[in-house]
């Protein structure tokens, strides 16, 4: 099925999401496809939720009360499940798209993942690894709010995100080292278990030249950690990360882009 006409249930944690970053959230969610249905949960009596309201018109949001009836215990939460599975069981989604840095969600994306729907996850970047693993991918709330301003810089010189130099040897899980030609430089941010795990998702998904897809790449990464984002890194996308990267080769054919690693220099 084409990624436009892919259908998905847009269900927000009103207790447990940002106001401020909606906007930006339907937006990444236009990326996978329609957000057919949108819902947002919480106790529209509560003075807290009350800045809500602005968003909800403007954004064809329908609103769900459901009142606190017992102090402590998280009604929202139910409701948002409930409704969740209903519209699982009525067949006409392709995913779920779950916006809240609650914890309490984790069974409810893993159930969705067991029927063979995608489910991203939407929310702060303290969000409980648990939940951030049982999504298909896991967007940070915070790289949604900034990327715009990432965007602006994509194209641009560099404006000093880059700040962390390694000049060791990078090994990758047991499999051949890699010397580095010259000094590689780490986005802010990004560790050696996430670079290996690039070099990985290269190898293993190169043809016989040692091309790699970079979509095919993108997925690899994905499920393997499915909060990875290049706007982590400074990056509105991973192909600006990984040219950021300097440590492979990029090449375009058919409007697709291929990469590799750059073949070591010889002394």
């Amino acid at each position: 099925m084409d990624i436009q006409t892919k259908k998905f249930a847009v269900l927000i944690d009103a207790d447990n999401s940002s106001i401020n970053a909606i906007s930006s959230v339907l937006e990444e969610v236009a990326k996978y496809g329609i957000a057919s249905v949108k819902r947002v949960y919480g106790d529209w009596s509560s003075e807290t939720l009350k800045k809500w309201r602005d968003v909800l018109l403007p954004h064809a949001i329908t609103p769900v009360q459901q009142f606190a009836y017992t102090k402590g215990k998280d009604a929202t939460d139910m409701i948002l499940i409930i409704d969740a599975m209903d519209l699982l069981y009525a067949g006409a989604l392709d995913g779920f798209c779950i916006v809240s840095s609650d914890s309490d969600f984790t069974p409810l994306a893993s159930r969705i993942r067991e029927n063979g729907l995608t489910v991203y996850g939407f929310g702060k970047k303290a969000t409980p690894e648990a939940f951030k693993k049982a999504c298909d991918k896991f967007i940070y709330i915070e790289n949604l709010l900034v990327d715009s301003e990432i965007k602006n810089n994509e194209d641009g010189e560099e404006t000093g995100s880059i700040d962390k130099k390694v000049s060791e040897i990078i090994k990758t899980n047991g499999q051949k080292t890699i010397s580095a030609q010259k000094e590689i430089q780490l986005p802010e941010g990004m560790d050696r278990a996430t670079l290996n795990l690039i070099y990985k998702a290269v190898k293993d998904n190169a043809d016989d030249n040692g091309w790699a897809n970079l979509g095919m790449v993108g997925q690899y990464i994905s499920a393997v950690k499915p909060d990875f984002d290049s706007r982590n890194y400074g990056r509105a996308k991973l192909s600006g990360l990984i040219k950021t990267l300097n440590l492979f080769e990029t090449k375009i054919e058919m409007s697709q882009m291929y990469l590799r690693k750059m073949k070591k220099q010889s002394v």
